[in-house]
């Protein structure tokens, strides 16, 4: 006892934990620091280790005085002590192995000493602390168990939104199929008409660019023809004030001038013409210019469109790899499930062992209190049978009494002479009883012998 790998506590320290942990009611109230020091008490000794065993294997204390009701057994009163302190030592000696106390003897229950005593609840007290830690660690496991199953049910719900999602803006309903089909043949045809109505854009525009280079010339060209015009008007001013002409000079000169002027109308109306044409020219590039502005905010919505495509793809990346992160985390929960299921079947494996050993104790307690409460059925029925009797013989004597009644008065000295009997017979009764406590006395001394031997 002297290498202890336990701390030996106090004789406060463990009267206090008693106390509280293990005594309950009027027997916590009354166990004391008295009844450990200096010297302790063999019956609180024995209650103690009597409310550790309920509190560990649910051993009730009425328990250990349970006699087995043998037919050999002549005086079952007798053994009622010695069996329920055997009890209390045979599975404290199966018990304190596992305190790491492996010397304790029925010495111990009969007349404890302090150190001992000292010791082994010490041992005790750190079991039932060691029991409560990993009782604490067990719950507390359990909890983080059910934590970790919920946020796994959590994460499978995300992931199976996600992979509803995912496969929601993916695919496309049959409804919308058509439309999309039909945007898709609308762009193409978009592309291949915008292309060419820039190509003819174009070759309208270099003819404009043509007939706008050509106008200049011919407004260049009218310009320096009135100004010519200008200028013969003024010279024919200042001849016709300076020279008179022969009228045959003037006509020629005249009709000469008629044709440049039929030459100057006649160029007059093809520029009309041509500027009526070009005027239809531009507001038919005009009108396609607003036909190539509608296409261009067509190709703007489409633009859009493909834009908002490809936010989606984007965000059907970003959930894609939420997704695989999401995977890893449920492959890590996965494996720590299996750690946990694992740990979970060995202790499984471990309380299943244990219940069915306590399974086999159990019933065969049951069996030994079945066998118990039959026996005292039977002697419960013999007590009903002595009972009878009994009334019987009260019956009897009733009957006998109104005869004594009756015969009383003829029979006086008789009953003085019963009276007589009846003293010398109490004597002798009294003298029966003195014996016979004088023999339980003996009989007590033997037993306490026998402990001391064993």
């Amino acid at each position: 006892m002297s290498e202890n790998t336990f701390p030996v506590y106090t004789a406060d320290a463990i009267v206090n934990f008693y106390r509280t942990e293990v005594l309950t009611g009027q027997e916590a109230k009354h166990f004391t620091k008295n009844d450990l020091t200096p010297a302790p008490k063999p019956e609180t000794v024995q209650t103690l280790y009597m409310r550790v065993l309920h509190l560990l294997y649910r051993f009730r204390p009425e328990c250990h005085s349970m006699v087995p009701m043998l037919e050999n057994i002549q005086h079952p009163t007798y053994h009622e002590g010695a069996t329920a302190i055997m009890s209390v030592y045979m599975r404290m000696r199966q018990f304190l192995p596992m305190c790491l106390v492996y010397d304790f003897s029925l010495n111990d229950l009969l007349a404890p000493k302090k150190q001992k005593t000292l010791t082994v609840l010490s041992a005790i007290m750190n079991f039932l602390h060691f029991r409560k830690q990993r009782l604490d660690m067990t719950l507390e496991k359990q909890a983080k168990f059910r934590a970790d199953m919920d946020r796994l049910q959590a994460y499978t719900k995300g992931n199976l939104e996600a992979e509803r999602k995912i496969e929601i803006l993916t695919t496309i309903p049959p409804e919308q199929q058509a439309e999309a089909d039909e945007l898709a043949a609308a762009l193409s045809e978009l592309h291949t008409t915008t292309m060419h109505e820039y190509q003819d854009v174009n070759a309208k525009n270099d003819i404009i660019a043509e007939w706008k280079t050509n106008i200049a010339e011919k407004t260049q060209q009218l310009a320096q023809v009135k100004v010519d015009i200008s200028n013969l008007k003024e010279d024919i001013n200042k001849l016709k004030s300076q020279i008179v002409e022969s009228p045959e000079e003037l006509k020629t000169q005249m009709e000469k001038m008629r044709e440049t002027v039929k030459n100057i109308k006649n160029t007059m109306k093809e520029t009309d013409e041509r500027v009526v044409e070009l005027q239809s020219m531009v507001q038919s590039v005009t009108h396609t210019e607003a036909e190539i502005q509608q296409m261009y905010n067509l190709l703007q919505d489409l633009e859009s469109s493909m834009n908002n495509t490809k936010q989606k793809q984007e965000e059907h990346q970003e959930l894609s790899a939420q997704y695989e992160k999401k995977q890893r985390e449920l492959k890590n929960l996965c494996m720590e499930e299996d750690q946990l299921k694992r740990a979970l079947c060995m202790k499984l494996d471990k309380e299943s062992k244990q219940n069915m050993r306590r399974q086999k104790k159990r019933e065969m307690k049951e069996q030994h209190v079945q066998e118990v409460l039959g026996r005292c059925n039977q002697i419960h029925q013999k007590r009903e049978e002595k009972a009878e009797k009994i009334q019987e013989i009260s019956r009897e004597t009733q009957q006998l009494k109104s005869k004594i009644q009756s015969l009383r008065d003829v029979c006086s000295k008789e009953t003085e002479k019963a009276q007589a009997l009846y003293d010398t017979l109490s004597t002798s009764m009294d003298e029966l009883h003195r014996r016979i406590d004088m023999h339980v006395v003996d009989l007590k001394r033997d037993v306490t012998k026998m402990s001391a031997t064993f």
